[in-house]
């Protein structure tokens, strides 16, 4: 059996084609391989291309051969080492190639096939099936603000919209086009007034009545106006869409003492990931990062990752900050607002009724989402309990429970999930 295999390299934009057939083929493979990946590095890191490798099992192709049976006749290249009819022993050990496939007991191997993602690629895999609550709602062509721009003139408005020179132009145009008969009038009277005044006097009937003629013409032409009311021309103005292309979000986060350090580390490594997802929607991402005990304060990414401050738990206080700062910085409605907070739950049992009721009345109804997630092992928590009668009165509200770091994707999946129409 021939093996042909094509080793050159590509040109420019050549394989493009071949490449998008290929991934769409091995999804499911590049998809396993993507999830493999995604848990063995930082979430950092998630915006980088990836080499992927495919089992060369799955790479297999059909094949068209010799059936067995039947009387063959093989021609080998010759040799000076055997004879008609001698055994070729079978290799000892499989092969001696220095891939990193498995050895074969049929002295064959091969490698897996290992394919580069690139950034993008890699990305479009790992957010398929993917977006934003609502996303017809607060995409980028969604009507959220307008602006007024020129859109030539119009018949009508407010003098201080009238534009001079058009309004001008129009007038001239009008008196040339009315006067214009009567010009041609005017001037073959004038040309005869002129002959006649060379053979006859003033007061000949002729004459007379050729200036009577040539002046009614003349006050005729005088008689248009200069500019009538219908010359008037404006200046129009419309109001398009303005696209929205920034959004605001706000991250926060629980750091009293009952979340511990791998709590708080699933918590970044979520708002990492919200991140990235929010990037690839707008151009503009503002962050504010609100971290809270008994005490909210607006910090800034470093100390939201890396503070050791620690104390109770009393949640409001975040959720209060959260409201003072978009109302007097992103309450002029070119933001889309996302929400996300993280929290073991555990929170002061008088607390957690005022949390749901600020949320439900200063927070969602001024956000496209707010995504609450709990980490904790075991039975949810009381602001849990709260937040479970916020779903059905708000639908962009969600919330969902996370144990550990291998919970982040499947819970980031469920939270972001498309909505069937």
């Amino acid at each position: 059996m021939v093996r042909i295999i094509d080793r050159r390299f590509d040109s420019k934009n050549k394989s493009t084609v071949n490449r998008q057939r290929f991934m769409r083929r091995f999804k499911k493979q590049i998809r396993e391989a993507v999830a493999d990946a995604i848990s063995g590095r930082s979430i950092k890191d998630l915006d980088n291309g990836e080499s992927v490798s495919i089992p060369a099992k799955d790479l297999s192709e059909p094949q068209f051969h010799h059936g067995h049976g039947g009387v063959w006749e093989t021609v080998f290249t010759g040799n000076d080492q055997f004879s008609t009819g001698d055994q070729i022993n079978r290799p000892q050990g499989g092969g001696g190639g220095t891939g990193k496939g498995k050895a074969s007991k049929d002295g064959e191997g091969e490698d897996d096939f290992v394919f580069n993602l690139s950034r993008e690629e890699f990305l479009d895999v790992f957010f398929d099936d993917l977006a934003l609550p609502d996303l017809v709602k607060t995409q980028l062509a969604r009507i959220e603000e307008y602006k007024s721009q020129r859109a030539g003139f119009t018949n009508d408005g407010t003098p201080a919209n009238i534009n001079v020179v058009r309004s001008l132009r129009g007038a001239l145009g009008r008196r040339l086009a009315l006067a214009s008969p009567w010009q041609g009038k005017l001037r073959e009277l004038q040309r005869q007034l002129d002959e006649l005044l060379e053979t006859r006097p003033d007061n000949d009937p002729d004459v007379a009545r050729l200036k009577e003629e040539i002046g009614a013409l003349r006050a005729r032409i005088e008689a248009i106006p200069f500019i009538d009311t219908f010359d008037l021309r404006y200046n129009n103005r419309i109001k398009v869409p303005k696209p929205t292309t920034q959004a605001v979000m706000f991250c926060i986060m629980d750091v009293s003492g009952s979340m511990d350090e791998e709590k708080k580390s699933t918590a970044k490594r979520f708002f990492m990931l919200l991140y990235l997802f929010l990037m690839r929607t707008y151009e503009h991402i503002d962050l504010v990062f609100i971290r809270h005990h008994t005490v909210a304060k607006e910090v800034n990414e470093e100390d939201f990752f890396h503070s050791r401050e620690s104390g109770g738990t009393v949640v409001s206080s975040a959720i209060d900050l959260m409201r003072e700062i978009l109302h007097s910085r992103y309450a002029s409605g070119a933001w889309n607002i996302y929400g996300a907070q993280a929290s073991d739950g555990d929170n002061w049992e008088n607390d957690s009724p005022h949390c749901r009721e600020l949320l439900a009345q200063t927070i969602l109804p001024f956000v496209q989402h707010f995504a609450y997630i709990e980490i904790t092992r075991g039975e949810p928590q009381n602001l849990w309990r709260e937040y479970e009668k916020l779903p059905g009165a708000h639908p962009n509200f969600a919330m969902q429970h996370i144990e550990g770091l291998p919970d982040i994707y499947p819970v980031f999946r469920e939270l972001f999930r498309k909505k069937l129409a």
